[in-house]
């Protein structure tokens, strides 16, 4: 880590005579974007205060810039730290320029005027945050996403090292989160430092440098995303089941939440053709129901292989950009003649792994899970789409939210065809 911006020491605030922070140690280093994250009640919103000098604590202390920030005066503070509030509605009916202009109140003395280094703070802020469009109109009148941005723009007017940020993304649409938290990553490349109290666990690993996961009002791991968000410190900090795995697009460690569990008394063998990180949900429900599962052919290093290991599962793998050889084919045939029913994930389909739709095309049983047209992912031609028309008319086709009720009844006994469960949700695509 560079050299800590802020640092704060055995930090413990109480309110209202409840503990909410205790025993808080956390160093953020200068440049960096670090993401606040933890269930409801944690105590992010509570650290962001206290970073800001707006809560002295009760034992500990927060430095900002070398400086005891609950020590200083309320514009001596707003020199060092701006805060973007996690409720953007305004009740004033100033316009957009108005707004931001209030990001240099720290600025001006008792006597003094407004100068020009206050006037082309204001116009840099305007236009680093693409909002000149928007400075004669009312900010009552611009959108959500609109007036975060205006909102950004005032504490980049304020001229601080430290940019704070409540919930940043609360309430926009995900076009607005993208852009927002874009906007943030490149003014920390510019050299300013960041610290935002993020809820979507996915956005806070793709964005932030570092993260600290809080619980109770205790720090339960700092460090970089992959570091943080493992599935032991999930579970710990929010009892939630979560597949940890990295973004097939991205690279970034992207969790996805899984209902709980059944109680796992099921029994059967359970094939699934995946890849692409496709398969990783069904993966972990189908073994956590009690399937014996196996899952493949898949490349070494796909999402679906690290997932089905994680897991314990059986995975027939080859190496990564290969096609299936004739091990491979074989030993995915094998798993499909053993299995009770089989699963086709929504996978891209090109000729590397067309062998796993002729093996699954031959199961007595199938389940198959179409969220997009199959046009949309077959990169194979004419025989693919034959083969997939043949899983289609004789399997059972689900919407992803059905797989483990459809494998079920078909391990069951209880339908066959693509008459049976979510074929109504399918049919929409």
């Amino acid at each position: 880590m560079t050299d800590p911006l802020v640092r704060a020491s055995d930090l413990r605030i109480d309110l209202g005579g409840t503990t909410i922070l205790d025993g808080v140690s956390v160093d953020v280093g200068s440049g960096t974007f670090v993401g606040l994250i933890g269930p409801n009640g944690a105590g992010k919103t509570t650290l962001l205060r206290a970073f800001s000098g707006a809560l002295s604590p009760t034992r500990g202390h927060v430095e900002v810039a070398g400086e005891r920030i609950d020590r200083l005066g309320s514009k001596a503070a707003s020199r060092l730290a701006a805060t973007v509030p996690q409720d953007t509605s305004v009740s004033f009916d100033f316009d957009v320029r108005e707004t931001i202009r209030m990001g240099r109140t720290p600025h001006l003395s008792r006597f003094g005027g407004w100068d020009d280094e206050d006037a082309s703070a204001v116009e840099r802020a305007i236009a680093r945050t693409e909002v000149a469009e928007l400075a004669d109109r009312a900010v009552t009148d611009v959108s959500g996403g609109e007036r975060q941005r205006v909102l950004i723009a005032r504490a980049l007017a304020q001229a601080t090292p430290l940019l704070l940020l409540d919930e940043p993304t609360a309430s926009l649409d995900i076009n607005h989160q993208v852009r927002t938290l874009e906007l943030v990553s490149e003014l920390v490349a510019e050299g300013k430092t960041a610290v935002a109290a993020i809820h979507d666990l996915n956005l806070a690993a793709h964005y932030c440098d570092e993260l600290v996961l809080l619980s109770e009002g205790r720090v339960v791991a700092t460090g970089p995303p992959e570091a943080v968000l493992t599935e032991d410190n999930l579970d710990g900090a929010f009892g939630a089941n979560a597949v940890v795995s990295r973004h097939p697009v991205t690279g970034s460690v992207y969790v996805t939440a899984l209902p709980e569990a059944r109680a796992g008394d099921a029994e059967g063998r359970v094939h699934v053709v995946g890849g692409g990180g496709t398969a990783a949900r069904h993966l972990y429900l189908l073994s956590a129901a009690g399937y014996d599962v196996s899952v493949g052919a898949l490349n070494e290093g796909d999402t679906d292989t690290e997932t089905a290991r994680s897991l314990g599962l059986d995975a027939v793998t080859v190496p990564p950009f290969s096609s299936l050889d004739s091990a491979a084919r074989d030993a995915v045939a094998s798993r499909v003649e053993r299995a009770d029913c089989v699963v086709v994930a929504d996978v891209e389909i090109g000729r590397g792994n067309l062998a796993n739709l002729r093996a699954a095309a031959e199961a007595d049983r199938l389940v198959v899970v179409e969220q997009r047209p199959f046009a949309e992912r077959n990169y194979a031609g004419e025989e693919a789409a034959r083969v997939y028309d043949r899983l289609r008319s004789r399997g059972t086709v689900v919407d992803a939210g059905d797989v483990l009720a459809a494998v079920t009844a078909e391990v069951e006994g209880e339908t066959t065809g693509t008459e049976g469960l979510g074929q109504s949700e399918s049919s929409a695509t």
